[in-house]
């Protein structure tokens, strides 16, 4: 099964959610499993960085299958700065992503920007608690 578009903007309600309790702006992308943009919410007042960061992040997450935060610390080694490049440098392998992971098959990411790095994921993750 693939994620659907009305997942996918369930997914993006439930980050919003959660930044407006959190009281911070940001700026939500969820992509399918091939890093491709699927559905997307600037919040009002959300910085204009957060729009590529969210979508960095989520495509850095779904080529890895784990949150982008795991790849900070790798993030200059050959492998990655190689796939970041054939893949045509949107990857971001910072904090702020989580993959979505179903029966075992990674049918996308969602990624945030423009909290703090904690905040960012912690939104993506309600975001995805919304399937």
């Amino acid at each position: 099964m693939s994620l659907t578009l009305a997942e996918a903007n369930r997914i993006v309600e439930g980050a919003v959610a959660k930044a407006n309790e959190l009281n911070i702006k940001i700026s939500v992308a969820v992509c399918d499993a091939g890093g491709r943009l699927m559905a997307f919410n600037r919040m009002d007042g959300a910085i204009f960085g957060s729009v590529y960061g969210c979508q960095g992040k989520a495509v850095a997450s779904a080529a890895f299958a784990r949150p982008s935060g795991e790849l900070a610390e790798r993030a200059d080694t050959p492998i990655i700065r190689g796939i970041a490049a054939a893949e045509g440098g949107h990857m971001i392998p910072s904090q702020g992503a989580v993959p979505i992971i179903r029966n075992g098959l990674v049918e996308g990411a969602c990624g945030v920007g423009g909290g703090t790095a904690q905040q960012d994921e912690e939104c993506a993750r309600v975001g995805v608690t919304k399937l």
